[in-house]
């Protein structure tokens, strides 16, 4: 085993996409790979091809847009976080299954006051949708 394995826990998996992503959203601008690399957390800092490979990977899934700045491709996130997020929720609840059965866990395990948000999402969205049924009728 490498002396870098062996002074650094193992991420679980994804977990590495997640800080590179979180890092890009937190940036107020594209970033190149070193920088990415310099902003991430841990200690020793990852080697610049991990961080490249990840970041290819992302680019590849259609979850970056990226551009050359100087020698290197500078990478920004497609989506914002809550919009990423939004689109991971809708897909996990899509392929897991039995959505009704889904859904209620979900709810089940939702604390009160993000009960009371979801129910006025939920109201607003109904009517916003009114003057469309009515127009259907």
């Amino acid at each position: 085993m490498s002396r870098e394995h062996a002074s650094r826990p193992r991420r679980a998996m994804g977990q590495l996409e997640a800080e590179i992503l979180s890092v890009l959203w937190d940036a107020a601008r594209r970033l190149t790979p070193a920088e990415v690399g310099a902003r991430l957390p841990g200690e020793p800092e990852l080697a610049y091809t991990t961080v490249m490979t990840v970041l290819t990977r992302l680019f590849d899934k259609g979850l970056l847009t990226r551009e050359r700045q100087g020698r290197a491709w500078a990478y920004a996130p497609v989506l914002g976080r809550a919009e990423y997020t939004a689109n991971r929720m809708n897909a996990i609840l899509r392929d897991g299954g039995d959505q009704p059965v889904a859904l209620a866990r979900f709810v089940d395990h939702m604390t009160s006051a993000e009960r009371v948000r979801l129910r006025k999402l939920l109201d607003a969205q109904r009517h916003k949708a009114c003057p469309d049924e009515v127009l259907a009728l």
